[in-house]
């Protein structure tokens, strides 16, 4: 997809460009889009249309489009990291020497090269997929879960590695986990993995969550995506993903992330708590109803919150995000996520190659710094 970005800034302002509509726009006309690449977007074509005259202009009104997008999303971790990545790039361009000329054209400058950036994160996907085959081998059980695009290019290209070689044998199965009264966009995507590697003659089998410890005996490896790859290695990704990887340790089979590092996040959860987002997934209730609604607990940001690490890097930015808080929408049952952390994660394969996730620090400190 090429989205139009014009040369010169028109008149506008941060008010009259609604970067949550274009944001929701682009991943509705680009189904391969991921939320933080779509965010990115966002952001360049609002500063391609608002004006701003000063590198504080600039910076500001991407701080409030970011502040905008994240206040508008049950689930912002995602989404996160591409706000918090592009804003470095906007700072650490407008703080060299060459960024000292006539601003309109540095102004250009850096939203061409913003294109150019999401373009390579795009790219990113098959790169991965050309790392990830490796790890599958003939007679392999893939055991997977979720609608991730990039475990679906993963498993498509060892599907077509095999016809390549002029193999006409199946080489590998899969297992998917799905919900099947669950009728979400992830399910959505699951199904649309599913039919494409059945239509690469790829044996797939669904099962539910629950029979997830009755499968694990006949897997062979685990792969899953990331919503979002945190600081100390873990992952958070789509609930169910924390009781994967630990029935996989328990069996001994590895456990893959499959992730573009562009959804590496500058936060550091300890716990299920500290994920920074309201999900109201354990809802205790009596005969009056529900728990959460008699103390107000589910209307406002966790107490634990106030710990999560500040994932735009700025104390002003985690203020505004805390005061926001409260106007963010509860993420739905079916959109929840849970945190994995490291110990239980073989390895994360990334379009730099495959890592080890106590390596993923040093990764946030090579993009950030």
């Amino acid at each position: 997809m090429a989205t139009s970005i014009p040369s010169q800034p028109p008149s506008g302002d941060a008010k009259s460009f609604d970067v949550v509509a274009t944001y929701h726009r682009l991943l509705q006309e680009d189904p391969d889009l991921t939320m933080p690449v779509a965010a990115i977007e966002a952001l360049i074509l609002g500063l391609a249309n608002t004006p701003a005259t000063t590198v504080s202009e600039t910076l500001d009104l991407v701080s409030k489009l970011t502040a905008q997008l994240k206040k508008s999303i049950p689930n912002a971790i995602s989404l996160s990291a591409g706000t918090d990545l592009f804003q470095q790039y906007l700072i650490s361009n407008l703080q060299r020497p060459s960024a000292r000329g006539d601003f309109d054209s540095i102004r250009g400058h850096l939203v061409q090269n913003g294109r150019l950036f999401v373009e390579r994160a795009k790219a990113a996907r098959e790169t991965i997929a050309g790392f990830g085959r490796h790890f599958i081998r003939d007679g392999n059980t893939v055991l997977t879960n979720g609608g991730s695009r990039v475990v679906g290019s993963l498993l498509r290209s060892a599907a077509e590695s095999s016809n390549d070689r002029g193999r006409g044998s199946i080489r590998f199965r899969v297992i998917y986990v799905v919900s099947p009264a669950s009728h979400t966009s992830n399910e959505s995507e699951s199904e649309a993995n599913i039919h494409a590697l059945r239509e690469r003659d790829i044996p797939v089998a669904t099962i539910p969550p629950t029979a997830i410890a009755y499968c694990m005996d006949m897997v062979t490896s685990c792969f899953v995506g990331a919503e979002g790859v945190v600081e100390n290695g873990g992952v958070v990704n789509r609930l169910g993903t924390l009781q994967m990887a630990t029935l996989a340790k328990a069996a001994g089979k590895p456990f893959y992330v499959v992730s573009e590092s562009h959804k590496f996040v500058r936060l550091y959860p300890l716990g299920q708590q500290d994920l920074g987002i309201e999900q109201n997934i354990v809802d205790f209730k009596t005969a009056k109803g529900s728990e959460n609604d008699e103390t107000g607990e589910d209307k406002g940001a966790s107490p634990r919150d106030e710990g999560v690490a500040d994932m735009d890097g700025s104390q002003d930015a985690m203020v505004g995000a805390a005061a926001s808080s409260t106007a963010a929408p509860a993420c739905r049952p079916e959109e929840a996520v849970d945190y994995t952390p490291p110990h239980l994660i073989g390895g994360i394969i990334t379009e730099s190659g495959v890592l080890l996730p106590s390596a993923v620090s040093e990764e946030l400190i090579k993009i950030w710094f």
